[in-house]
């Protein structure tokens, strides 16, 4: 019986053949494929070895998804220390910083899931990817408010600069900012093309992180009992 350490996974998505003898030959081991097989990333396997390729593949769970969530909102957060840092550090706000951010977030993702992707990690990453990039708004206009103020402080006299302003509570001041930091992308659209521009920008970084957490890297479809196609002519 092959060692079940030993069996490969086949890495190309699509199978050629030059003749009957190679299609009916299982990819993996070499055998004859038998009157069952499996197609593994595409490829004729027999049954044995894609028994072994699927007790291999690690299974989803729950810890799974909360490992991989925990691990996504963890690249989410470097992800917008990136993004703050980059424009602050620099001066400019940079929409295709959003799609680093994507892949962080999604490669995140996988890392904790241990490689399981699927529709409910497609979508956490593409939620954590948003508001990394939308919250990372807040801390940027603080910063630059921060800016300003300080500098129309230095231009004014004390008497200015000690006037009055009005006090809002944290929590009420947490809560508008992250709902303005949440529609930011959004409200950005007031200076037309620039918003749009960065919209489509996120929207590709929405989809970079979609793609990288909804592929699982081994696909086996089977039982088959049709022999492998040969090819034509």
């Amino acid at each position: 019986m092959t060692d079940n350490a030993k069996v490969p996974v086949p890495q190309f998505t699509t199978a050629e053949y030059s003749n009957q003898s190679a299609a009916a030959t299982c990819k993996v081991c070499g055998r004859a494929l038998g009157s069952t097989h499996y197609r593994v990333n595409g490829v004729p396997t027999c049954t044995e070895c894609a028994g072994q390729i699927q007790a291999r593949l690690p299974e989803d769970s729950h810890a799974a998804f909360v490992r991989g969530i925990s691990f996504g909102i963890g690249g989410a957060v470097l992800g917008l220390i990136l993004y703050v840092l980059f424009a602050i550090a620099t001066g400019l706000v940079i929409g295709f910083v959003s799609l680093a951010v994507g892949y962080i977030v999604g490669k995140a993702i996988v890392m904790g899931s241990k490689g399981r992707g699927g529709r409910r990690y497609q979508v956490a990453a593409v939620l954590l990817t948003y508001m990394a990039v939308s919250l990372a708004a807040v801390p940027i206009a603080i910063s630059q408010h921060l800016k300003q103020r300080q500098a129309q402080e230095q231009s004014q006299t004390g008497d200015h600069a000690a006037a009055s302003v009005p006090r809002v509570g944290l929590a009420k001041a947490l809560g508008e900012l992250t709902v303005l930091g949440l529609a930011s992308p959004f409200l950005d659209l007031a200076n037309p093309m620039h918003g749009l521009i960065g919209l489509v920008i996120l929207f590709v970084g929405l989809r970079i992180a979609w793609r990288i957490t909804g592929q699982n890297p081994v696909n086996i479809v089977g039982p088959l009992t049709a022999a492998a196609p040969t090819a034509p002519g």
